[in-house]
């Protein structure tokens, strides 16, 4: 029987000095950046660019990548112990070469690419040479694919692209987008739909307006407009009719990953919350001291172990199985929990820090929008709770006897029978 909550030493040491790079070097960085993905502003080049250097001479660039694509191969038990402390710090994941979406585009690329398609996009991106967007929802129905309009019409060796693409993350700043289209309106939606890349410059795309989220250094996400967007046959992602598989691979993993960052959030708000308890006092004594916010401290800890446990069993399920349809009903639910989680723990923060909590110089009320944004990207809680019920019913059947067998009757007269020899 094999049963572990241990780290092995030689990882640990790895990790100890994550820890330190990212709270004493990283850190800072989002004090005097604006967004993590304008990779050509100078002062990106000036101080993020070396910290990158030196992950990839520590051979931690891109860890959730095979060697084959210059990474690791770590899987998602090491990948979760290095997320939750990435999570920390905003520029942390672009420094380690784990940001999304880049690194879910990367694995899209990876496994559907061509040989021209990697070389012109994969190889670039990999290096952060270029960044990406990944553009599905669509502003007059969000995520739920039964209702998109954009559309990809095959005019010779080309497709003409034309619709409205809402919230595509990091669409101001890309080289190129991955953009879902309907290619055959006869069909389900499900079988439908085809994944096409489309070079940012292509004429025929207009930005909208860019979407700000509170508290974010700049609005990245694009209000995206296509006008007979032309991109060649080459550029489809896989088969016709197969967007649905391209995004799993982006999407089971990625919402994981969200999660182990998510830990990181939530450990800083809880940091941050004992230590005002530990140096404010009011009415003649510590905040510490208050049993309402010790209540709110506990409360705070045990939440968030019982998460971190949660997403711990879950990657190692995926590394069990390799399969992230046999970790369905757990990737649901690491889903449908973090963001919970954040919002209560940042909550708590912002409460025990009074005014200055609510003010733009803490970091909870931007925390706490962050954690309705986590219940709302790569699906909403809602859906997700769904698929956590439906998985979990299969695994049982109904009662086809009026009365089932824990009731209590019904168990008493089987028990005797059980031991009829003995009680006569």
């Amino acid at each position: 029987m094999a049963w572990d909550f241990e780290t092995d030493p030689e990882f640990q040491q790895e990790l100890d000095w994550i820890d330190r790079f990212v709270r004493e070097e990283i850190e800072p960085l989002e004090h005097v950046l604006g967004s993590p993905w304008n990779i050509h502003d100078p002062r990106f080049e000036a101080l993020v660019r070396p910290l990158q250097r030196e992950v990839k001479a520590r051979n931690l660039w891109a860890c959730h990548l095979g060697p084959e694509l210059g990474g690791a191969g770590y899987g998602q038990v090491k990948l979760a112990l290095m997320n939750e402390i990435l999570g920390r710090a905003l520029f942390a994941p672009i420094v380690f070469g784990a940001h999304a979406p880049d690194s879910g585009n990367c694995e899209i690329l990876a496994h559907y690419g061509t040989p021209e398609q990697k070389a012109r996009y994969l190889e670039p991106l990999l290096d952060n040479r270029i960044v990406s967007c990944f553009a599905m929802t669509e502003p007059q129905g969000g995520a739920d694919p039964k209702v998109f309009t954009t559309r990809a019409e095959q005019d010779g060796n080309d497709w003409l692209i034309s619709g409205q693409k809402w919230f595509a993350s990091n669409a101001r700043y890309a080289a190129f987008y991955i953009v879902m289209a309907i290619t055959d309106p006869t069909v389900s939606p499900y079988k439908g739909m085809s994944m096409f890349i489309v070079p940012a410059d292509t004429p025929g795309i207009e930005i909208v307006r860019n979407v700000g989220v509170p508290d974010d250094p700049e609005a990245t996400h694009g209000y995206l407009n296509f006008d007979r967007a032309r991109v060649p046959a080459e550029n489809m992602l896989g088969a016709p009719g197969e967007a649905f598989v391209v995004a799993q691979v982006r999407l089971g993993g990625g919402r994981v990953h969200h999660a182990m960052r998510v830990i990181g959030q939530s450990q800083k708000a809880l940091d941050a919350l004992c230590e005002r308890a530990l140096s404010r006092s009011t009415q003649g004594s510590l905040l510490a001291d208050k049993q309402m916010v010790q209540e709110r401290i506990a409360d705070a800890w045990i939440q968030l172990e019982q998460f971190r446990l949660l997403v711990m069993r879950t990657a190692w399920r995926i590394d069990k199985y390799q399969d992230y349809m046999k970790v369905r009903k757990d990737i649901a639910a690491v889903k449908a929990t973090m963001p919970k989680v954040l919002h209560d723990i940042a909550s708590s923060a912002l409460q025990v820090h009074g005014s200055i909590g609510v003010s733009s110089e803490m970091p909870f009320v931007g925390l706490i929008v962050r954690a309705y944004q986590m219940g709302l990207a790569d699906g909403p809680t809602e859906v997700h709770k769904v698929t956590v019920a439906k998985q979990l019913l299969r695994e049982y059947t109904g009662c086809e006897d009026l009365f089932p067998d824990y009731h209590r009757p019904t168990a008493e007269a089987a028990a005797r029978a059980k031991f009829s020899a003995v009680l006569g």
